[in-house]
């Protein structure tokens, strides 16, 4: 119990420092530190990654900045292709699902510390015209069949990725948010996080209910990750930044070569 709610606490303070993308090293570290499966530490590692986008949506629901109606569209969609791919995961042997998870993470890592240099005073490159676009008057997206297809093929991969790999897919909706819809980065951010909260509930419920959840790991992990991520709420404003960005992917990167590491052996 105390090596679960240990990882559950690291877990939790990267939550709370990097945001809900750093929920992906909760299902390796769950690996290495239990001794556990892909299969079965996914979905343990959705309930990190659940808490702190729900959390998130939370604040900016409050806030007014989640774009709802095109966040339940999305949600929906993941949620119809998370139990996909909890059953595809059960059914791919455990070393290549960790090899998917690895690269997988080794793109996270490279988009990251990209991401992380760019920050400065330069000016942002023009964004070309998005196929999401806001009614200037009313501030909703006027909806096209060119907005709903990008937003439902965004929601199917996360949802994909969400039941194959345990992730919530924030990787892919925050780039795709950003590339499809006229969002501010604050406004795209937390509706990403609602359609992450929303796939990552769809898919811990699907397995629990299919007997695929180790509730002796889960809930001490849980437990531990809630902690962690309330307890470093107060240094996230401290720390965070591009140094911060930069240490989160190289330390992504090096899991990832760990994992294939110990795949390969």
């Amino acid at each position: 119990m105390m090596i679960p709610l240990a990882l559950g606490l690291a877990v939790g303070l990267i939550l709370a420092l990097t945001g809900a993308g750093g929920g992906i090293l909760a299902v390796p570290l769950l690996v290495f530190g239990t001794h556990i499966g892909m299969a079965q530490a996914g979905p343990i590692g959705l309930l990190a990654v659940g808490m702190a986008a729900c959390l998130g949506a939370i604040l900016g629901l409050r806030a007014g900045v989640v774009r709802y109606r095109a966040a339940m569209l999305v949600a929906v969609t993941g949620m119809v292709c998370s139990p996909a791919g909890l059953w595809l995961a059960r059914r791919v042997d455990n070393r290549w699902l960790s090899v998917l998870f690895a690269f997988t993470l080794l793109y996270v890592a490279f988009n990251t510390f990209g991401n992380a240099r760019r920050k400065g005073p330069a000016s942002p490159a023009p964004r070309p015209v998005p196929v999401c676009v806001r009614d200037a008057a009313t501030g909703r997206f006027v909806w096209t069949r060119p907005c709903a297809r990008a937003l439902v093929l965004s929601g199917s991969v996360a949802g994909l990725l969400s039941g194959l790999l345990g992730v919530g897919g924030g990787f892919v909706m925050v780039p795709a948010l950003q590339r499809y819809t006229d969002l501010a980065m604050q406004s795209a951010v937390a509706t990403s996080l609602a359609v992450i909260a929303l796939i990552s509930a769809a898919g811990v419920v699907t397995s629990a209910a299919s007997g695929g959840l180790a509730w002796g790991i889960a809930l001490p992990f849980a437990a531990g990750a809630l902690a962690g991520m309330l307890g470093g709420r107060s240094l996230s404003a401290r720390l965070s930044g591009p140094h911060l960005q930069m240490a989160f992917a190289g330390v992504s990167a090096l899991v990832a070569a760990g994992m294939i590491v110990k795949a390969l052996q």
